[in-house]
């Protein structure tokens, strides 16, 4: 069922606020400024909470990345507000998208990385702020070219290190730091049920 219109726009302002406030403002990503500046991200939506829907879904926004130019569209934001609110559903979605990608034979093309609230990584201890650079108000899967993360990558000085100044970054700026950025996404009660 697709959800009314205030809804919809509530979701991508809730993820462009992350974009902005986190990934930009704390420089997590330094790679994103650009693509977001020339307005060469599409967010798309997908509302199930049926893992083959949303393998459907992603599919398509594959496809659809691949139809347009690097200039046009140079990576695609799949957000999925409805689905997957444990962080281990949504990582066997994510091994699901990984053979997705391999089934039509874009890896090496096309990369998947993941982002969920309540993300974390294995070797890092429960309550680390390091789970926090994977963290976004929504389950998303970010569909990369490959082709432009290794120009923004070859660009970069010191690119290797970029994952440890994030976590040394967000332990510095801590819990009550992260939240006073208001990274989470806003309650569906105050925009509406799909």
């Amino acid at each position: 069922m697709k959800p009314c219109v205030a809804r919809e726009r509530e979701v991508v302002q809730a993820t462009q606020g992350w974009l902005e406030r986190a990934v930009i403002g704390l420089n997590l990503c330094p790679f994103a400024k650009a693509v977001h500046a020339k307005g060469q991200i599409h967010y798309a939506l997908c509302w199930s909470h049926d893992s083959a829907d949303v393998l459907d879904a992603l599919a398509a926004a594959l496809q659809d990345l691949l139809a347009q130019t690097p200039e046009q569209r140079d990576t695609t934001l799949l957000i999925l507000p409805n689905a997957f609110p444990d962080f281990w559903d949504f990582y066997g979605l994510v091994r699901g998208a990984e053979k997705l990608l391999r089934t039509l034979r874009l890896d090496g093309v096309l990369q998947i990385a993941s982002f969920h609230p309540q993300y974390e990584f294995a070797d890092a201890p429960a309550g680390d702020m390091a789970h926090y650079t994977n963290r976004a108000p929504y389950p998303v899967l970010h569909l990369l070219r490959e082709d432009s993360m290794d120009r923004a990558v070859a660009a970069y000085p010191d690119a290797a290190l970029i994952y440890e100044r994030n976590i040394a970054r967000l332990r510095e700026l801590g819990l009550q730091g992260w939240q006073d950025l208001q990274m989470a996404a806003p309650p569906q009660s105050m925009v509406g049920a799909p």
